[in-house]
């Protein structure tokens, strides 16, 4: 099913045309739960994967046993509150049965659980070129994939791993179900629900955090006199998505460069839980009934996770952000 973004209710460059130049093209991803596979773009579904190379482990979470959770047990919380949400409620009954209570506790507690050796890192996105239109990444790849810690790691984001394929180049992949995953989650919110993709290109401008102070008051201040926010609904588009602009929020905006070479760095995917929040619901797709929470992912107090990449080259390790 297609995924449109609705009109933006104003058209701010008619208004500022000094913004026209600031704009810049992201592709909303649009996650949805669903059944993915190796052979499509994807949030948290199996990645395509050669045969002969080994799985990435983190080498700061080694066995014998870690607290957290069972992914089977996260599996069935989330499944039995989707379905508790959707049936009809009496006045003053309920919401859970006794019976879905305990599934829902046990995945809300923590305990200590084996792992057999270094916890492998879970898939959390895979994008093909023939699916998500302009997708940066090393000349002649076709495939990006990222892969994370399911445990806080620094500045309560997961350890990340991305990787860049060349799809014909993949000619013995692992078998789906075949790729090794940890017995246990050291963080929920960590531990992405399987989504296929509708991405979406659209328009986004700066956040007013970074248009000059005189320009984005009077952007604001024009936004507000028709109804409208300029920094939620017609600056940044929410959710995940790939490219575009940095969504400001969290904090003011900070220099960031390159840890390898020092260069300028630009954004390459947005990883978030929602796909649009109270203030930012003129964004959320026509016609799409679906959860406003598809992906069940968040990172630090209930953000989004950023990945950055070196403007001189995508060998230097991405830069990690938080907003």
């Amino acid at each position: 099913m297609t995924r449109t973004t609705p009109p933006r209710p104003l058209d701010v460059t008619a208004a500022f045309p000094e913004l026209t130049p600031l704009a810049r093209t992201t592709v909303r991803l649009h996650p949805r739960p669903g059944a993915p596979t190796t052979t499509g773009s994807s949030v948290g579904g199996p990645l395509l994967w050669p045969a002969d190379e080994p799985w990435p482990t983190c080498p700061e979470h080694d066995g014998p046993a870690h607290l957290g959770h069972t992914p089977d047990d996260l599996r069935a919380s989330r499944r039995v509150l989707a379905e508790a949400h959707s049936r009809p409620r009496a006045e003053g009954a309920d919401f859970l049965t006794p019976e879905e209570r305990t599934v829902v506790d046990r995945a809300t507690t923590a305990r200590r659980i084996p792992q057999d050796g270094p916890v492998p890192l879970i898939p959390v996105a895979q994008l093909y070129a023939r699916e998500v239109p302009g997708l940066p990444g090393p000349p002649g790849t076709d495939l990006m994939q990222l892969l994370w810690c399911p445990f806080d790691h620094e500045g309560w984001m997961p350890r990340t791993e991305l990787r860049w394929r060349t799809t014909s180049e993949v000619v013995e992949p692992l078998a789906e179900g075949a790729a090794p995953y940890p017995s246990v989650i050291g963080r929920s919110h960590f531990f992405p629900e399987p989504c296929v993709l509708h991405p979406e290109p659209v328009t986004e401008y700066p956040a007013p955090h970074e248009l000059p102070e005189e320009l984005a008051d009077r952007v604001e201040e024009w936004a507000e006199e028709h109804g409208a926010d300029y920094q939620y609904d017609l600056a940044v588009a929410p959710g995940c998505k790939v490219g575009g602009h940095a969504p400001w929020s969290y904090t003011d905006p900070f220099p960031m460069s390159c840890a390898e070479c020092g260069s300028a760095v630009r954004p390459l995917l947005t990883v978030d839980g929602w796909e649009c929040d109270g203030g930012s619901r003129s964004w959320f797709p026509l016609d799409d009934t679906g959860s406003a929470r598809p992906t069940h992912l968040s990172i630090g107090r209930d953000h989004a996770l950023q990945l950055y990449v070196c403007e001189m080259s995508y060998d230097h390790p991405p830069l990690r952000n938080i907003q």
